[in-house]
């Protein structure tokens, strides 16, 4: 029988959780609210001009000229399997780097409306439900718990798979 992860070590349970802990960027799409680890954000732009690219994903908005370099940009909504939304004036792009092993990718993630950015401690993060093999939330890091309100903590590296970023 298996244990479970809190009951079996909870002193990995607190470590593991502080590790989490920290200073998160708060947007908002549709009416749900998620945070990104304020290290990776590098900036936070208004929605620009987005030339599509051929044969990629619909979730792939296209590329942007950021500065004189061309970064992609992510339909955030429509990786999510939601429906996409009409751009307003706070829809913005958040410019990540993202990353894994040695591939390293700065790029857009189009969202409805940045909040804020809150500093959420180790025992407001509890992890995220288990709803089954078949559905992959291997990139949420945890819920964070603010006020009345709950905050999926994203682990933006894992948004893309690695067949997505090899794309890009």
């Amino acid at each position: 029988m298996m244990e479970n992860f809190e009951t079996a070590r909870p002193e990995a349970k607190a470590s593991s959780w502080s590790q989490k802990a920290g200073k998160y960027l708060t947007f908002c799409l549709d009416r749900e609210e998620y945070g990104l680890e304020i290290l990776k954000v590098q900036e936070i732009i208004g929605l620009m001009s987005v030339t599509r690219v051929p044969g990629m994903p619909d979730f792939i908005r296209g590329v942007i000229n950021l500065r004189g370099k061309v970064i992609p940009v992510m339909e955030l909504r429509l990786k999510f399997g939601m429906e996409a939304g009409e751009n307003t004036e706070k829809t913005c792009v958040i410019v990540v780097q993202v990353g894994r092993g040695d591939s390293k990718l700065i790029m857009g993630v189009i969202v409805d409306e940045v909040s804020e950015v809150l500093d959420i401690g180790a025992e407001q993060i509890e992890p995220p439900p288990t709803f089954g093999g078949s559905l992959k939330t291997d990139f949420i890091l945890g819920m964070g718990k603010v006020d009345q309100k709950v905050v999926m903590l994203l682990d933006i590296d894992r948004v893309l798979s690695q067949d997505e970023m090899s794309l890009l």
